[in-house]
């Protein structure tokens, strides 16, 4: 894998029995802890974000082997299991989290599953962990018009920079999904750095607000995860996702300029 190429892995729920809205894209425990001990036996240097950010900016260069080990959305799972995992190794990691989702005095409902409270996240954050933004409500963010974009992505980052004492640095897109006007508008809002999906390895040529991640599911076994992150046939790994995306993205490209049509016309 060249240098040059960088492993973003993606998990969501980590838990022995997630909801049923969160069961695929959730990894057990024990499948967790396997992987995590799997980068540190390959020598593998997990960063953050923000870490990433910072050195393809600067120029100062990466180490050896780089990965990052993200989290979406902010489940429960990422402070029970997940931590404890990531301390044997000392890794570095990122939680993306939805503000409105997360247990709390910001809570709007609507979460799939049990989530972190703002204590745990404190307590992540102490740890080490970067907490980066993945809106408020987990809206797919190109769908809404410039108002609730602005609201989703500025409301999400006043509450973490309230409740943190620091302004988040970093943003993942819920479902992935962005367009040039969301891109815009995040950069805007204050974040240096975006994240995707796309299932492929992440380039500094992908631009700092469209970086791919490869997701990680509760099907992917230690062979497929360690070609994961020694990027070797991710595309052929991918392949069934990437062609259900590009069918989906022309679906909800449509439907875009049907809600501006009928918004011109209102």
């Amino acid at each position: 894998m060249s240098a040059s190429r960088v492993p973003i892995l993606m998990y969501h729920a980590v838990a022995h029995a997630p909801a049923r809205a969160t069961y695929g894209l959730s990894v057990s425990p024990h499948a967790f802890a396997r992987q995590m001990r799997l980068l540190a036996d390959r020598g593998f240097h997990p960063l953050t974000a923000e870490e990433l950010a910072t050195a393809w900016r600067s120029g100062s260069g990466l180490p050896r082997k780089p990965v990052l080990i993200t989290f979406d959305d902010g489940y429960e799972g990422v402070h029970r299991h997940a931590l404890p995992a990531l301390a044997e190794h000392r890794f570095r990691a990122t939680l993306f989290a939805s503000t409105g989702w997360l247990r709390g005095p910001h809570d709007t409902g609507g979460a799939l599953d049990l989530m972190l409270s703002w204590g745990q996240v404190k307590e992540l954050a102490a740890s080490g962990m970067e907490i980066g933004g993945h809106s408020h409500t987990h809206p797919e963010l190109d769908q809404l018009p410039d108002d609730q974009l602005w609201f989703e992505v500025l409301k999400c980052r006043e509450v973490l920079a309230t409740e943190l004492g620091r302004a988040p640095v970093s943003f993942a897109y819920p479902y992935g999904y962005s367009s040039r006007r969301v891109r815009r508008i995040v950069r805007a809002a204050g974040f240096g750095i975006s994240l995707a999906v796309g299932n492929g390895l992440a380039a500094r040529p992908q631009g700092p607000y469209a970086l791919e991640r490869v997701t990680v599911r509760r099907s992917t076994g230690i062979a497929e995860f360690e070609r994961l992150v020694e990027g070797r046939g991710v595309g052929r790994i991918f392949a069934r996702d990437r062609t259900l995306t590009k069918g989906y993205a022309l679906y909800r490209r449509t439907r875009q300029v049907v809600r501006k049509a009928t918004e011109t016309r209102v």
